[in-house]
């Protein structure tokens, strides 16, 4: 049996494979990127795009909430930690595994943007589902072959997928993170073309029950990193681990090993060394199916809390009437319309030709698992113990079981899936910089040498002696956007950040140099500050359309966006301070130390191992 070997990188490799891994090269437009830039092109997301749902997709949706609300026994797959075989085969007859399978392969043909709406919809039913589903679509077989595999390969893959048959994607390893320079699952040419593969991954979703999956692997001879199709049948492929959660229970991942597979030639993805490229190009759009299932919870999340707080009767009225409660229901009304602005505009601009939503969609991801986490703690204190309370338990005694528990502990991992929350950060930290550093990147760069900072000088200065000053300029604009009426101070405050923001992310690359990449606090907080102008923006422009449309909703839509947008403003005015006022060396003074030791003393164990005098032992004797 082959054992898995542990590869060691240097820091210096591991940036060498990101940065070779990454996209260099942007395909068209990208919003966010402008808006880092200081350019806020609201007229490329105004009027606000909804494509018109086909009637296929109409008469799915309509039969995937019925399977949903009278065929699936959420609390029983809670509890026995497993699908359910019926289960899996409703979904193979409602063909949600080729949800976004092109129609000649057997598939549904969905859209983007359908797809996320069905992904919605079981989110707001049941996370195992969606974590099901969405391994499958959005990063197992159909999204990588859709988008680099063969026409055999397609054929032979996508049609079975579509027929039912589950996928995976392979790349975590015990070792394994974030960090793929560190990858050791190896791929090893055989003299006639094909590859033998040995190696073990962990935390493999839908790794127990896939019959198909995309397995990253490193060549033993280059040291690239491959994409490989491997049939779960195949000689070799075992499951030597079923892992288990705080929650989402009945997920299907595992610890997945390859003992000396043989894999066909024709089983490689794209080329060989694209492996990386492959999977981040993937999950441009494959990620937006999680902040789809994130707001799918937060509008049943609403609708949990207004039925609750405006029945229980607490001082004389519902708990909602007291300003405390009705202040929670109003953030968690207004978040979750902007979560649903962003989340559909992602969409439909990944469905443009000529855009590039690599930020709009780590945007997305992003904000929507972190305000969607959030609002299930509002929900969850809003509640109280029938919140805390499981579902069967509520049954039991009588009451309408209401899962938030459930919710609760399955949605926490919304914010590490498919990139965690640093991880989604460094990234958008690193596509933010991306133009001062093709500009200025010998000033950056730790291997510049004196003579190479002094040549680049001249070009550097050319482009921000024109940059750099229009970041000044159009900074009271008290007569733009006036068509957007009253919510036109919105967009002039979003346009006002967009550029305070460039100009300060410039000032802290001016400050740091070199350093400016290990100053994550300092970067995340430009990240934070992009989002929170994007979404708003977004919600602006999705209410501007239905006012000028004379939508029924429009005016309740008009005080939910106002709300956002002041909040937003608060935040980013907040985080604008903190980029200059803050404690950030300290704490990091301080958590090296704790990595050091130097505070063992404050564990648990530190204490218990402290010698106890006699006399102390007789007075709790006595």
């Amino acid at each position: 049996m082959a054992i898995q070997q542990t590869h060691n990188a240097s820091e210096e490799e591991a940036r060498e494979l990101a940065e070779s891994s990454r996209q260099t090269t942007w395909d068209g437009r990208s919003f966010v990127r402008e808006l880092f830039l200081g350019s806020l092109r609201v007229d490329w997301v105004s009027p606000y795009p909804e494509t018109p749902e086909s009637e296929d997709f109409k008469r799915f949706y309509v039969q995937l909430q019925d399977f949903l609300e009278n065929h699936v026994d959420s609390a029983k797959i809670d509890e026995t930690g497993e699908y359910g075989e019926d289960v899996i085969e409703g979904l193979r007859r409602l063909g949600a595994f080729g949800m976004k399978i092109d129609k000649k392969y057997g598939g549904l043909g969905l859209s983007q943007a359908e797809y996320c709406k069905a992904v919605e919809l079981v989110g707001a039913h049941d996370g195992n589902l969606t974590a099901l589903l969405s391994a499958h679509m959005s990063i197992g077989i159909p999204q990588p072959l859709k988008l680099f595999g063969t026409p055999e390969q397609k054929e032979k893959y996508l049609t079975q997928c579509a027929a039912g048959a589950i996928s995976a994607f392979a790349l975590t390893e015990a070792d394994v993170g974030s960090d793929p320079a560190r990858l050791a699952t190896m791929a090893t040419r055989t003299e006639n073309g094909d590859y033998i593969l040995n190696g073990e991954k962990l935390w493999i979703t839908n790794g127990t029950v896939a019959d198909l999956m995309v397995v990253m692997a490193r060549h033993e001879d280059t040291k690239k990193i491959s994409a490989f199709i491997v049939e779960c049948n195949w000689e070799g492929v075992s499951v030597a681990h079923r892992c288990r959660f705080m929650g989402l229970k009945a997920l299907a991942n595992g610890v997945i090993k390859f003992d000396n597979v043989r894999i066909p030639k024709e089983n490689l993805v794209g080329k060989e060394g694209m492996g990386l490229k492959i999977a981040l190009i993937t999950l441009n759009t494959g990620r937006l199916s999680l902040p789809a299932a994130s707001l799918g919870g937060a509008r049943k999340g609403i609708e949990w809390a207004s039925a609750f707080t405006s029945k229980r009767v607490q001082w004389g009225q519902p708990v909602g009437k007291h300003e405390a409660i009705s202040h929670k229901l109003a953030d968690m009304a207004s978040t979750t319309y902007a979560m649903e602005s962003w989340q559909h505009l992602a969409n439909e601009l990944a469905m443009r030709e000529g855009y590039d939503i690599r930020l709009e969609a780590a945007t997305a991801k992003e904000w929507g698992s972190t305000r969607g986490w959030d609002m299930n703690d509002e929900l969850m204190q809003i509640r109280g113990g029938r919140g805390y309370e499981t579902e069967t338990s509520q049954a039991a005694r009588g009451e309408e079981p209401i899962p938030v528990e459930r919710m609760f502990r399955d949605s926490r991992i919304n914010r590490i899936f498919e990139g965690s929350s640093e991880i989604m950060h460094l990234f958008m930290a690193r596509e933010m910089v991306d133009v001062h550093l093709k500009v200025a990147g010998a000033l950056l760069e730790r291997k510049s040498s004196i003579m190479d900072k002094l040549k680049a000088l001249p070009s550097i200065a050319l482009f921000y002696a024109q940059w750099y000053p229009k970041q000044w300029w159009g900074l009271l604009t008290p007569f733009k956007y006036g068509e957007y009426g009253p919510l036109a101070k919105h967009l002039r405050f979003a346009e006002r950040a967009s550029r305070r923001l460039a100009r300060n992310v410039f000032h802290g690359m001016v400050l740091y140099q070199a350093k400016l990449e290990r100053k994550q606090a300092f970067l995340f907080r430009t990240v934070d500050i992009a989002m929170e102008i994007a979404v708003l923006v977004a919600a602006v422009s999705r209410t501007h359309k239905l006012r000028l449309q004379g939508d029924q909703t429009a005016e309740q839509a008009m005080a939910l966006t106002d709300l956002h947008a002041r909040n937003a403003q608060r935040y980013i005015q907040g985080k604008f301070h903190e980029l200059w006022s803050n404690d950030d060396d300290l704490k990091t003074r301080v958590g090296h130390a704790v990595v050091d030791g130097e505070h063992a003393w404050l564990s648990y164990t530190a204490r218990t191992a402290e010698p106890i005098e006699e006399d102390a032992l007789e007075r709790v004797a006595k």
